[in-house]
């Protein structure tokens, strides 16, 4: 049982919880009611969940030694000693295969761009990761990727607006989780981050960086509700100002926890466990919903 709970661990399935971006092609384009596309989409998030977790192992045997003197991820099941290299390197080639499998039951762009995933973070677990900005750049990257997934999986088409917003709120995530790794390096006296391209110095260029970039995408959100394209799929498109201030309200708060400390180093665990977080989600679907 302790192994079992140990490759769960491994596996990082609370992450698999970003991949419910992949269903957001489906439901902004109001095809919910579609069983296959629905049918399409499921195992299309699953094939991005297993592969995620296959780099995800991959990230962990990477960053094996900087990990057993990190404080938060000297628990981890490789860097513990509680799971064997050789384990995870068996592990990873299983997982891609399941994956590989499970995205032949989707729309054939959305294999293609597994496959662009995967060499990405391959790219970015082995060297990018390394380079200060563009690492958030790419982490930014993974998610408009998972909406492009989503959308290949069922061939609907993607919203460009939704691409802006992705990438600036995202970004600001990203920029959020580097943040909360320099303050804790910070506390601890330490001046540069191991297998990363920043100092303790830049704590405060990543804070604007990141804020900034948060404050972008809820001004892509009110361009995209005074557009166009917002009257053709919505009945009453002006509920969707609503949503504004709402995210305005989330984006500050995450980045005052961060200022204090109390912000989780992976921002989407934070929001797992965040009361405020949820309510805000579930009014935005609401408010979605309201104005269609």
């Amino acid at each position: 049982m302790a192994t079992l709970k140990n490759i769960f661990k491994a596996l990082r399935a609370h992450q698999w919880v970003k991949n419910i971006l992949l269903f957001v092609p489906l439901f902004l384009s109001h095809r919910w009611n579609e069983a296959d596309l629905i049918i399409k989409s499921i195992f299309a998030f699953l094939s991005f969940s297993i592969c995620a977790s296959a780099f995800y192992i991959f990230n962990d045997l990477s960053d094996l030694e900087s990990d057993k003197t990190n404080p938060s991820k000297k628990n981890r099941p490789f860097a513990s000693g509680a799971l064997s290299v050789g384990f995870g390197m068996l592990l990873i080639p299983c997982l891609l295969a399941v994956s590989l499998v499970l995205a032949l039951k989707t729309d054939p762009g959305f294999f293609n761009i597994l496959l662009v995933y995967a060499a990405l973070t391959s790219l970015y677990s082995g060297y990018l990761k390394k380079i200060a900005v563009l690492d958030v750049v790419i982490l930014a990257s993974f998610y408009a990727l998972r909406l492009f997934a989503g959308s290949l999986a069922i061939s609907v088409p993607i919203s460009e607006w939704l691409l802006a917003f992705s990438m600036f709120i995202f970004l600001s995530l990203a920029f959020a989780k580097r943040f909360s790794e320099l303050h804790a390096l910070r506390s601890r006296k330490e001046e540069k981050a191991k297998g990363r391209g920043y100092f303790t110095s830049d704590l405060e260029q990543v804070a604007q960086l990141g804020s900034s970039s948060g404050y972008i995408s809820a001004l892509v959100m009110a361009l995209y509700v005074s557009s166009d394209e917002v009257t053709e799929l919505y009945s009453h498109p002006k509920l969707l100002w609503i949503i504004c201030p709402l995210l305005l309200y989330w984006i500050g708060r995450i980045w005052i926890l961060a200022h204090r400390g109390q912000l989780h180093e992976d921002p989407i665990v934070f929001a797992l466990k965040d009361k405020p977080s949820y309510l805000v989600g579930i009014a935005a679907i609401v408010i979605t919903l309201v104005a269609i």
